[in-house]
């Protein structure tokens, strides 16, 4: 059969979109609202598989290796499509042409927190306070490849602190450990770290966005605190195997821009902390741009700091 005649109907049975991290983490949650809404625009179940494992590389190697008739997707993220070559010399996968990029789902902004007792009452002063001590800080990271990670890198190497990195086997200890004060600080997604922080069990000093978010309004912004060089955000997005047929990738497009514009899928990913975003940055073209440059920013920063395998 051919492919414009696979794709005339398309889809004739469920999609599997796979999320390479475990069930109920932010990239997991945020494919299940999106896939929720592609499913009624498709007319198919778009059922979730979790595939976790090797900072999200072995999920998205499995997707790259599926066939490329629309029946595999995977939801991708800052991780496995701009940090990944640097961590992992030896990938499997180019993540600028490798897939076929249907687009960027939701952002997932980095907030700077510490524990409740740290000895710092602004921003500013947790900064001058690091600079002074940052031998004897403990940075909490969820492992290797993870957010925390990547993002805790980058905010040493603006910042100029060499604090000990302290590993987790995934982002739950690591905010357990933070909450009890074993550890003093982390960069972590607003999604992880929203509850605790209006919980007051750990403290917020700042967001990497140019906005302030909606979820934590009271949270300033790095630049508004004075470190304007750090912005940061975790995104999320949807990829398929590279060689879908045109027809079946401006389904599965249009399917995804549809999630995004209705008002209920976007209240339950800004609910989140979650940045949607505008009909101008959701498409192909402009996912295939980000992760361009998300490669070129991630690669010298961590191999910089040794942090690959």
């Amino acid at each position: 059969m051919s492919a414009g005649a696979l794709a005339q109907g398309y889809p004739t049975r469920p999609i599997t979109m796979i999320v390479p991290f475990a069930a109920g983490g932010p990239t997991d949650v945020i494919a299940r609202i999106v896939g929720d809404h592609m499913s009624r625009t498709l007319g198919q179940q778009v059922v979730v598989e979790n595939v976790a494992g090797a900072g999200g590389t072995t999920g998205i190697i499995r997707g790259a290796q599926a066939a490329p008739d629309g029946y595999t997707i995977m939801m991708g993220h800052m991780g496995t499509h701009g940090a990944a070559p640097a961590l992992y010399p030896g990938l499997k996968y180019d993540p600028a042409k490798s897939f076929d990029p249907i687009g960027l789902a939701a952002g997932t902004p980095i907030v700077i927190v510490a524990r409740k007792d740290f000895p710092a009452a602004d921003f500013k002063g947790f900064l001058d306070y690091a600079k002074q001590n940052d031998s004897k800080l403990n940075q909490a990271q969820a492992g290797v490849g993870s957010v925390s990670h990547s993002t805790g890198v980058l905010f040493n190497s603006v910042v100029g602190i060499k604090p000990t990195l302290v590993a987790y086997r995934g982002t739950g200890p690591a905010l357990n450990d933070l909450m009890s004060g074993q550890v003093d600080f982390m960069t972590d997604q607003i999604v992880n770290v929203a509850p605790q922080i209006s919980g007051g069990t750990i403290k917020a000093y700042a967001i990497a966005t140019p906005e302030r978010s909606p979820a934590l309004p009271d949270v300033p912004t790095t630049k508004e605190a004075g470190l304007p060089g750090y912005e940061v955000s975790a995104w999320n997005a949807v990829f398929a195997p590279k060689g879908l047929p045109k027809d079946i990738n401006a389904k599965l497009v249009e399917a995804l821009r549809a999630a995004l514009a209705d008002s209920t899928t976007r209240k339950r990913l800004v609910d989140l902390g979650g940045v949607v975003p505008d009909a101008s940055g959701q498409g192909p073209e402009a996912l295939q741009k980000l992760v361009e440059s998300e490669v070129a920013r991630w690669t010298p920063v961590l191999k910089g700091a040794g942090a690959g395998n």
